[in-house]
């Protein structure tokens, strides 16, 4: 199955919520935001059911977009289904996706327009190298306009010895300036463009959902979020 961007009911922006509050004064102060516990309870349970039932529809996870895609097992290992919302579980999640793109746009003005993200299973060894999920001198390249980053996992009782962390680095430093454990309910946001990250190979299977928000890239009549 193809990504899809999806344009995100637009809404209305429905006031405080101490976890986007949080969220938004950490992209602030640091352009990242690592938050335990951060997934409603119930839409948690709900979407950890899915990613580890959905397994056969899982393919191998490519590299770069449109004619630019390919596999290519040295960089990544892990497998992908790209969430269209058709399960209660998508819904909720895209929900929630959609009420923290209203907030975030509210305060800190970014102009998030589309959303897309997928469930992720890293097998044990999985792993994905050190990169950046978009590049501010290509911006709008094959629909690379992506803004913010937010991941969230789905692994209970995970231990050190399982590996699997998220490193995340300074623009330019060569050593993680942060090693976050992809523990049930962790939520990790930051600016997509300013954070490299990698994915150390996991010691056991390990779920999580991946997802961008994007800004509006129509250009004449190339219409952005492609369908």
């Amino acid at each position: 199955m193809m990504n899809t961007a999806i344009a995100l009911d637009r809404g209305r922006f429905d006031g405080d919520d101490p976890l986007f509050s949080r969220i938004a004064r950490d992209l602030t102060e640091k352009g990242w935001s690592v938050i335990p516990d951060a997934l409603p309870q119930e839409m948690a349970a709900a979407l950890s059911r899915q990613i580890q039932q959905d397994g056969e529809q899982y393919a191998p996870a490519g590299v770069g977009r449109s004619t630019d895609h390919t596999l290519n097992a040295f960089v990544r290992r892990d497998h992908i289904r790209w969430i269209e919302g058709d399960t209660d579980a998508e819904r909720s999640w895209l929900a929630w996706s959609n009420r923290l793109r209203l907030f975030l746009n509210a305060k800190l003005f970014l102009g998030l327009f589309s959303f897309e993200s997928h469930f992720a299973h890293y097998r044990p060894g999985a792993f994905y190298r050190k990169h950046l999920d978009a590049f501010r001198d290509r911006p709008f390249k094959d629909g690379s306009n992506r803004v913010l980053s937010i991941v969230a996992y789905f692994n209970s009782g995970w231990f050190p010895d399982d590996g699997g962390e998220l490193l995340m680095y300074e623009p330019e430093g060569l050593e993680p300036l942060l090693a976050v454990t992809p523990a049930f309910g962790t939520v990790v946001a930051f600016l997509s463009e300013d954070i490299p990250h990698e994915v150390r190979p996991a010691r056991r299977d390990r779920f999580s959902i991946a997802g961008w928000y994007r800004v509006n890239g129509s250009i004449a009549r190339q219409i952005d979020p492609p369908r």
